[in-house]
C-alpha cells in the first residue's frame, strides 16, 4: 500500500476514473500474485514481511494501459531489490510453486473499454511525484481470474501488515 500523500493522490484518481467509465472503485494498491487461497499463509507472509522488510521507494516510470481487464490504465514502477525480496519472502512463506514475474504497477481502473478511451486519460494523468514509499502490505483474496466489476466487489481483505521504518 502507497504511504501519504500519494496515497490519496492515487485513490482520488481512481475513483474519479471509476465515476467516469462506470467502474468498480479499487483500494489504491500494488499488486502482486502471492499464491493459492490459503489464510493462514497470508497472515504468515505478511507477518515475516512485516518483521524483515523495511518500507519500499519506488520510482514512478509513468502511466500506462492495456487491454487486459485487470490492467487497463495503471501506474507502472521501475524494478527495485527491495521490492524482488519482499515477492521472495512472501511467495516462499505461502509456498506458491506457480512461476510469476514480478511487473511493478498500481492499478488506476478496471474496464473493458477501447484502446483510444484508455489512451486519454494514460496520456492526462499526472503525478505529482517521481518516487512513491510503500508502508504496508495487504493480503487481498481475488477472483481468479478477475474479468469484470462484480469479480472485483468480491474481494476479500485477509490480512494486513505495516512495513518497518
Amino acid at each position: 500500500m502507497p504511504a501519504a500523500p500519494a496515497c490519496t493522490c492515487f485513490q482520488g484518481t481512481v475513483e474519479e476514473l471509476a465515476r467516469e467509465f462506470g467502474a468498480a472503485v479499487l483500494e489504491s494498491e500494488f499488486s502482486g500474485r502471492v499464491g493459492e487461497d490459503h489464510a493462514d499463509a497470508a497472515e504468515k507472509a505478511l507477518s515475516r514481511c512485516s518483521r524483515d522488510c523495511q518500507r519500499i521507494n519506488l520510482k514512478l516510470l509513468g502511466i500506462d494501459q492495456s487491454d487486459e481487464f485487470i490492467r487497463t490504465l495503471f501506474v507502472q514502477f521501475a524494478p527495485d531489490k527491495k521490492l524482488q525480496r519482499l515477492n521472495a519472502i512472501i511467495r516462499g512463506a505461502a509456498q506458491d510453486p506457480v512461476r510469476y514475474q514480478l511487473d511493478p504497477h498500481l492499478s488506476l481502473l478496471y474496464k473493458n473499454i477501447p484502446a483510444a478511451a484508455r489512451r486519454a486519460p494514460a496520456d492526462s494523468i499526472k503525478v505529482p511525484f517521481s518516487e512513491v514509499t510503500f508502508d504496508a502490505l495487504k493480503a487481498v483474496r481475488c477472483v481468479s481470474p478477475t474479468q469484470n466489476r462484480a469479480d472485483v466487489q468480491a474481494w476479500q481483505v485477509m490480512a494486513t501488515r505495516e512495513l518497518s521504518r
